[in-house]
């Protein structure tokens, strides 16, 4: 039986920090980023299904999240200012991603590929052969994504750290562009508590 580097890779992704570009109060890594999607993406589908009537699976659309940047031990993160800074750079990082994407599938144990394919490969969760249950479940995550980055704005700006009011006017335009009842269900209950000072969290 051959050794598989894959786990020791994905450990990597505590070293893998967010915002490089910007001057962060609390650093962030990919790995600690990547546990708060999965719990919120698993809330996501806890909302819609008990309240607004949808039939998602909760458990894997967080276990997808867990490794939704995960191909980022290989490329990094770049900034978001970089990456979508014309359709042309976006188009060819999106190849970059895939191709860590393949190349962390390629570690694996080949008996293990296909059950690890819809978590690793974003092709696979979108586009002409995807099944809809997981085209529902990656935008599930995403707007996971887009709202744990914008609480991390919450964070920063509370904190005192104006650097990150830019990317919260855009995030919040992204989560307006992206809003469904389970997003803004959320958004109501849960996201104000971020602004908080840890005795205020505490008081009830």
């Amino acid at each position: 039986m051959l050794p598989s580097h894959f786990f020791a890779n994905l450990a990597r992704m505590r070293l893998i920090y967010r915002w490089p570009l910007m001057r962060n109060i609390q650093p962030e890594n990919i790995a600690e980023h990547s546990l708060q999607v999965a719990m919120v993406a698993h809330a996501l589908g806890v909302i819609s299904n008990r309240l607004f009537g949808g039939n998602v699976d909760a458990n894997r659309a967080a276990v997808m999240a867990l490794y939704h940047d995960s191909s980022e031990v290989l490329t990094g993160d770049l900034p978001t200012p970089v990456k979508y800074f014309n359709p042309e750079i976006a188009r060819e990082y999106k190849k970059i991603e895939l191709a860590a994407e393949q190349r962390l599938l390629g570690m694996l144990p080949p008996e293990l590929i296909e059950d690890f394919r819809p978590l690793l490969d974003s092709g696979a969760q979108s586009g002409a052969q995807a099944s809809p249950e997981d085209e529902t479940l990656a935008r599930l995550v995403k707007d996971a994504d887009t709202l744990c980055a914008y609480t991390k704005c919450l964070e920063e700006i509370n904190a005192g750290n104006r650097e990150f009011e830019p990317a919260r006017k855009r995030l919040e335009q992204m989560l307006d562009a992206r809003m469904n009842p389970a997003m803004r269900y959320f958004i109501e209950v849960f996201v104000a508590s971020f602004s908080l000072p840890l005795d205020e969290l505490n008081a009830h």
